[in-house]
């Protein structure tokens, strides 16, 4: 039995958390072994000055973060080292990465090009918690990652239930339905509420994939005018009176593109418009992980017509590909029915290794630590961009652009991609003809590998935004 003794770092965390936090970093420097012996927990308890309960936690935490076993009466243990992930690959399977140029299909870019127009989460250390958890559910369940999901885990609900939570509420447990990413929740929530025909109201400038896709099931998107605060509640209500949109869809916390965040006066109008007319809300809060003190939300203030959904492609890893929809009782079943026709299904080892990550405070970290270098980056933005009008957010990986005349969003963007960098137009985020050009482009930064990289491409940004389109031609 080792004689371990953790070396704490006091960040403020709950002092469970931190006893794991240590032991992690023990594990990972080689001072706890595979296969060691952790101390009993009345004995460590003692030495920290702690009780027994803490130190209980601590060891619950760090068996659900797959750093260690247990059994009743022998101990508590090391788990035991599993080879590097690409040594398993190279020893199993003959797939080696293609060195051929990659085949243009019309929607990946070209090789070579910085992307500006992808707002996922910086890399900042996630990988190694994904890859911890992922041999530990293979250790424990390798049946599980070979099959389909039969049933949703109680885990899974509890750590939507978790990660939704915000502005002081929290949905009910049995309200919660893991989906594949919170797109593949909309366009589920759409399907169940809606039929072919029915109009779907959406911001007039938005996250307009979502519209398209409401398109392409044979829903009618309408455009809804907005405000500095999001959507004009007035001219929703005028809408909804001749229309009639069986739903609408907001972002109401970080509005993408336009980073404005809905009062919460105008959230509780929304709410009451919706409910008078008969049409279901559905709430993105895609970027709300990434603000503490965004106002309630609308699910709180109209549980019973309202999907809320919320992911950790923004905030935690995209690639983890997770997300939860907490809806109106009456559709928890019908729910998970639709969104398993139009996806497929949730594989078992993302939603997983999803609420893993949740339950165990690690995606909470990951989160902070997300956020912290978001705001690097947009202080070299602001520093950069210094002098052009454009809407920012203190937690946002984006800014809304206005372009200085003569530019015209469509040439901004074409120049831009000749000189290798990638930004989305402000028509990505319209999905009708009759819209008028804002001649806005989105620059998002996230996703740049690194500093140095990113300063370099916001100064050939600059220079283009500068010299103007005169001094800009397309050869073809």
């Amino acid at each position: 039995m080792t004689t371990w003794f953790p070396e704490i770092q006091r960040t403020g965390a709950p002092i469970y958390i931190e006893i794991a936090d240590a032991m992690a970093h023990d594990i990972d420097r080689g001072k706890l072994k595979p296969g060691e012996k952790l101390p009993p927990q009345r004995n460590l308890a003692f030495d920290i000055g702690v009780t027994i309960g803490t130190i209980g936690r601590a060891y619950a935490l760090a068996r659900q973060r797959g750093l260690v076993t247990g059994e009743v009466g022998r101990g508590t243990y090391v788990r035991s080292s599993e080879p590097p992930l690409s040594d398993v690959v190279a020893t199993t399977s003959s797939y080696r990465e293609s060195t051929a140029e990659p085949v243009p299909d019309g929607i990946h870019p070209a090789p070579g090009k910085l992307r500006l127009d992808s707002t996922s989460a910086p890399e900042v250390g996630q990988s190694s918690f994904i890859t911890r958890h992922v041999a530990a559910i293979m250790a424990d369940y390798p049946d599980k990652t070979t099959d389909y999901i039969r049933s949703l885990k109680p885990e899974w609900q509890q750590a939507g239930q978790a990660w939704l939570a915000t502005g002081g509420w929290q949905p009910d447990v049995a309200s919660i339905v893991p989906t594949l990413g919170v797109h593949a929740g909309m366009m589920a929530a759409i399907a169940t509420l809606t039929a072919p025909g029915d109009r779907v109201a959406f911001e007039a400038v938005t996250y307009a994939s979502l519209a398209r896709a409401a398109n392409l099931i044979g829903r009618r998107p309408v455009s809804v005018p907005m405000t500095a605060g999001g959507i004009d509640v007035d001219a929703f209500d005028h809408l909804c009176a001749n229309q009639h949109p069986k739903a609408v869809v907001v972002i109401p916390t970080i509005q993408n593109p336009t980073t404005a965040i809905m009062p919460a006066a105008t959230r509780e109008r929304l709410a009451a418009v919706a409910r008078k007319h008969g049409v279901w809300i559905m709430e993105d809060n895609i970027y709300g992980a990434c603000v503490d003190e965004a106002p309630v939300p609308i699910a709180a203030l109209a549980p019973d017509i309202t999907f809320h959904l919320g992911g950790l492609s923004k905030a935690v890893a995209a690639g983890i590909r997770s997300a939860w929809v907490s809806c109106p009782p009456a559709y928890v079943r019908s729910l998970p029915v639709a969104h398993k026709m139009l996806t497929g299904g949730m594989p078992f080892m993302l939603a997983e290794t999803a609420a893993r990550i949740v339950r165990a405070g690690e995606a909470n970290t990951i989160a902070r630590a997300v956020l912290r270098e978001n705001l690097k980056r947009l202080t070299m933005v602001r520093e950069i961009l210094s002098g052009h009008d454009y809407r920012s957010h203190d937690n946002s990986p984006f800014i809304w652009l206005k372009l200085p005349e003569p530019w015209r969003a469509s040439l901004f963007v074409s120049a831009a991609r000749d000189i290798g960098l990638l930004v989305d137009g402000d028509d990505e985020f319209q999905f009708s003809q009759d819209q008028t050009s804002l001649h806005r482009v989105r620059i998002a930064f996230s996703t740049i590998p690194s500093h140095a990289i990113l300063r370099d491409a916001l100064v050939r940004l600059r220079r283009l935004l500068d010299a103007g389109p005169s001094g800009y031609d397309s050869y073809t």
